[in-house]
């Protein structure tokens, strides 16, 4: 995983939590380089899920919860870094269909070694759209944050329903979005 999205995880935990509870994460064992990360390097998706436990083992919140959290909390940040990629785009759904065909073929191009989940994007008229997150790591919480973050960003309200596409529901889940309006 690009350490972008670590060093954006240990940001809101020192902003939600403290940075006392940063540091307590960061001294956990096992991390790598005890816990130093670097927005350009790259970790193991493990090192994350460390992480997130971590941080639900000390605050007693769920880690589903916390993974949702921190996907609404990262769409923004990586919309500013990689203003590219959404600044073409006017409205939550156009996005979303160009994330597969489009944004992951220019990530690919900036990042070549990452392991960037599949997630095909059906638009079922002008209100609905159905997105499928697939991936050999276990962040469909995260996928479903960042949608939250992503309408958010774009001012639209909608409905978002999730299904899980397998038993644990966290490496395939399925979203329907059903746009209700654009946010005053």
């Amino acid at each position: 995983m690009r350490g972008l999205v670590f060093t954006e995880f240990i940001a809101l935990v020192e902003e939600k939590f403290g940075l006392r509870m940063a540091d307590e994460l960061l001294s956990q064992p096992g991390l790598t380089d005890g816990g130093a990360y670097t927005s350009v390097g790259n970790y193991s998706h493990r090192e994350m899920l460390t992480l997130v436990v971590g941080l639900a083992e000390r605050t007693g919140l769920p880690v589903p919860d916390l993974c949702k959290v921190f996907g609404e909390w990262l769409f923004p940040k990586l919309a500013t870094n990689f203003d590219f990629a959404v600044k073409p785009y006017t409205n939550a759904f156009d996005f979303l269909r160009s994330l597969d065909g489009v944004i992951h073929v220019e990530v690919r191009k900036l990042y070549p070694e990452a392991q960037l989940p599949h997630v095909p994007v059906t638009r079922v008229d002008e209100h609905e759209l159905v997105m499928e997150y697939r991936s050999e790591r276990p962040f469909a919480d995260v996928a479903e944050g960042l949608l939250r973050g992503c309408l958010a960003w774009f001012g639209e309200r909608a409905s978002l329903h999730r299904e899980a596409l397998q038993p644990d529901g966290a490496h395939a889940a399925r979203f329907t979005i059903t746009r209700s309006g654009v946010a005053p």
